[in-house]
């Protein structure tokens, strides 16, 4: 949207951890306010018309009918904790919680550098969205602690860090699979 554009590229006005989708990680989206022919958006064009605000929770009106099914299917990165993300950033600032969308960026950038291989991609980036700091940074220690990484192939890699990530999950109760809305 012409005139529309964001300092922070981790966290989108609508609550979207823009710093771990795919698709921003392919450079096929310039993120949330991030250039020259990105599409438009309600919730930006919303945002302009209430001056301007940086993130939704900023609003008078939040939250707003916008965000009654906002959490309901995902698109190319999971959706399910906007809001929930939205009240974390309102309760905790805005730069602690950029602080630790940095840290779980750095934990998905090493998981794509090192343990994928081809097929993990969309997996790292939903169970980093999902999973709160400190389960990834245990699944990383446990990686570390496992003598047999060195010997094993990529595939076996992935696999081994994937089964991590679901084990992390199913903890929680977290499913690490996207949900897209049917036809």
């Amino acid at each position: 949207m012409k005139g529309f554009n964001r300092p922070n590229q981790l966290f989108a006005l609508c609550g979207l951890n823009c710093g771990l989708c795919p698709m921003l990680l392919n450079k096929n989206c310039p993120g949330c306010g991030g250039g020259e022919g990105n599409q438009s958006c309600k919730i930006a064009r919303c945002g302009i018309e209430h001056g301007g605000v940086e993130y939704c929770f900023q609003c008078s009106e939040y939250p707003c009918e916008k965000y009654e099914h906002i959490d309901d299917f995902d698109s190319f990165i999971t959706h399910r904790n906007r809001r929930s993300d939205m009240e974390k950033a309102k309760r905790f600032g805005i730069d602690a919680y950029n602080a630790v969308q940095t840290e779980k960026a750095k934990i998905l950038e090493i998981f794509l550098s090192n343990y994928n291989d081809g097929r993990k991609k969309t997996l790292y980036c939903v169970a980093v969205n999902l999973l709160e700091l400190q389960d990834l940074q245990t699944v990383l220690r446990e990686i570390d602690r496992n003598p047999d990484m060195e010997t094993m192939t990529l595939k076996e890699k992935g696999s081994f860090v994937a089964g991590l990530l679901q084990d992390a999950a199913a903890t929680k109760n977290i499913d690490l699979k996207l949900h897209k809305k049917k036809g």
